[in-house]
């Protein structure tokens, strides 16, 4: 045997796998508000079924577009999910990948090739973006002059991380720190969560990590709102960034658990510093978080730093929910820090910053 003979040329996934590639592909489409057409998915299931290859699907997405030059509006946003689909499932059926910012901006430019002028280019602007999960608020996305420097610091930070040692959920944290990051740069113009999802599925890929499920395909627009809200903070209206929300869509992803992700539980809600207001109001899911609870978490803490968030609900009398949600507001007003991992560190109070 040569070491030729050791190459395989790539062929088609299995049928199992193709539909997961195409599912995904399509319910990716939600991050946009977009809707791949009937003859897009009819195309997918023809190549689902072995009737034609993936190229072939892709050729004949492009071609039916070609013979409609002039569209509407919706057309044109109905042509963008189908191209968009049959790209991002050639993407994820080939198994290469280069963990990097060329990498990256690559996998945007295959996106959106003859859908967006920009394609493949570093936005040279800076956006902002009424979001619906903020109630029309914007995060702050990095400067355009950033975006390049702020890219290669994001990667370089990443590769030189050890995952060595770390448990599954604790991978998993780490993972969704690094995409929430990622996430955030908004490094193109358009396009920024379905280019981010892309590079994900393929990077865990490189893990051994089997992300073979519908998780993506019918969690998409979550997955956004959940990136938004991992992004965003207002100090005023006692509003802090959190990741919990993209923990729990990523350990359903890559653990196989069932959290429940619904998007109305990411809206974001003002909470309130008057330990009598009434909470009769408060939305679904959305623990009050008063300041009286959070002097008391400080307290606390300064006596026992290795108290646990089940423990200081219990000495409270609220949800741990509830807790860690004060928490992470007491860490983004850097009244407290956590020094160590989750499992064996302890709490340190800025005594520098307290009342």
């Amino acid at each position: 045997m040569t070491d030729l003979e050791n190459y395989l040329t790539q062929g088609e996934p299995e049928q199992r796998v193709l539909g997961y590639i195409w599912q995904t592909a399509i319910g990716l489409q939600q991050t946009d508000g977009l809707k791949p057409s009937a003859y897009l998915i009819d195309i997918a299931n023809k190549n689902i079924n072995g009737d034609i290859t993936l190229k072939e699907a892709q050729q004949l997405i492009d071609g039916y577009y070609k013979a409609r030059p002039v569209q509407l509006e919706d057309e044109t946003r109905t042509e963008e999910a189908d191209k968009v689909s049959a790209r991002i499932s050639t993407i994820l059926a080939e198994e290469t990948f280069s963990f990097s910012p060329v990498e990256y901006i690559a996998i945007h430019r295959r996106l959106f090739e003859d859908i967006y002028k920009f394609a493949g280019k570093v936005r040279d602007y800076n956006i902002s973006k009424n979001e619906w999960v903020l109630n029309g608020k914007t995060v702050y996305y990095a400067s355009a002059q950033s975006i390049q420097d702020t890219l290669e610091y994001e990667f370089a930070q990443e590769r030189a991380f050890s995952y060595k040692g770390l448990s599954m959920t604790q991978m998993a944290e780490r993972i969704a720190a690094f995409v929430s990051g990622l996430w955030q740069i908004h490094a193109f113009g358009e396009g920024n969560t379905r280019t981010t999802a892309v590079f994900v599925i393929k990077y865990l890929r490189t893990f051994g990590l089997d992300v073979t499920n519908d998780i993506f395909a019918q969690n998409a627009w979550y997955f956004r709102n959940a990136l938004v809200r991992a992004n965003y903070t207002d100090f005023k209206l006692g509003i802090h960034a959190t990741q919990e929300f993209l923990d729990r869509f990523f350990a359903n992803l890559l653990l196989g658990e069932n959290n429940i992700l619904k998007n109305r539980d990411l809206l974001v809600h003002a909470t309130t510093d008057d330990p009598q207001s009434d909470p009769i109001n408060a939305p679904i899911n959305v623990p009050i978080i008063t300041h009286s609870n959070q002097e008391k978490i400080v307290s606390i803490l300064k006596e026992h730093p290795n108290a646990t968030a089940a423990q200081l609900a219990d000495r409270i009398g609220v949800s741990e929910k509830t807790v860690k949600r004060a928490l992470s507001a007491l860490k983004a007003a850097e009244r407290i820090a956590r020094v160590g991992s989750n499992k064996t560190g302890y709490w340190l109070v800025n005594r520098n910053n307290t009342d």
